[in-house]
């Protein structure tokens, strides 16, 4: 039977500020990447989603980001590798205060928004993040966009690499994800989302912006916790991969 995890962004807010429903995602996702201070999340809400989703068996993994709360760690950034590498060490450090807490572990890293983006392409970027994560656990899987420089530098290092798709967001026919800013770049008919969901958990394949199938093959699929109907969506997703014969499990 094939399988697939499926991750979402959560702890996505600060202080009384609450960006995505954490509590009902945390019902259907099996992995959760958890914003670790830098683009949003708090301690106390960090602690709050290490603890649910380790009552319910969601893997938790450090979303590492751009110091950037006021662009949602969305804007570009031109951070010397060094300080990237200690920043992204931080934040998975300060995750494992509260997964450790819960009686769990942080079980992976995942860039977030333009550090996420910025490592597909840039190399010295992608060392950085990669050198973040060895300086806190040697062990660490990482996920990423297949045939992307962050992927590649990290298997060099010898950590463990997991590839992802995307249920919601416009692929290039390079098999990037098109950027924000770009009309189209998200994708709101869920309809449409679900059965791209299938498509690519079954064949491994997704058509571009352009309309143009191109190979997709990855071990996550990650629903954007927040989008608009993020909830309903990924209950749609999740009732469809199954029902389609795809196994919903954890890759960590």
């Amino acid at each position: 039977m094939t399988s697939i995890d499926l991750n979402a962004d959560l702890g996505e807010g600060f202080g009384r500020w609450r960006l995505t429903d954490d509590e009902q995602l945390l019902s259907v996702v099996t992995s959760a990447n958890v914003a670790c201070g830098f683009h949003a999340g708090d301690a106390a809400t960090m602690r709050r989603v290490c603890e649910l989703a380790a009552e319910r068996g969601v893997r938790i993994g450090a979303q590492v980001s751009y110091r950037d709360l006021a662009g949602f760690g969305r804007r570009a950034m031109d951070v010397p590798s060094d300080e990237l590498a200690a920043e992204v060490a931080y934040q998975i450090g300060a995750l494992e205060v509260f997964t450790r807490a819960a009686g769990a572990r942080v079980a992976y890293v995942k860039p977030h928004g333009a550090l996420y983006n910025r490592v597909v392409h840039d190399e010295e970027q992608a060392r950085a993040v990669v050198d973040g994560v060895l300086l806190a656990d040697v062990t660490l899987p990482v996920l990423g966009l297949p045939g992307s420089r962050f992927l590649d530098v990290a298997e060099k290092a010898g950590l463990p690499v997991v590839t992802e798709a995307f249920a919601d967001r416009a692929y290039t026919d390079e098999g990037t994800l098109v950027p924000r800013s770009q009309d189209g770049a998200v994708i709101t008919d869920p309809g449409a989302v679900v059965e791209r969901c299938v498509r690519l958990a079954r064949s491994g394949v997704v058509a571009s912006r352009s309309g143009r199938d191109i190979g997709v093959r990855a071990r996550s699929l990650c629903v954007h916790g927040d989008t608009p109907g993020a909830v309903d969506l990924a209950r749609r997703v999740r009732t469809q991969l199954e029902a389609s014969g795809v196994r919903v499990e954890a890759f960590a």
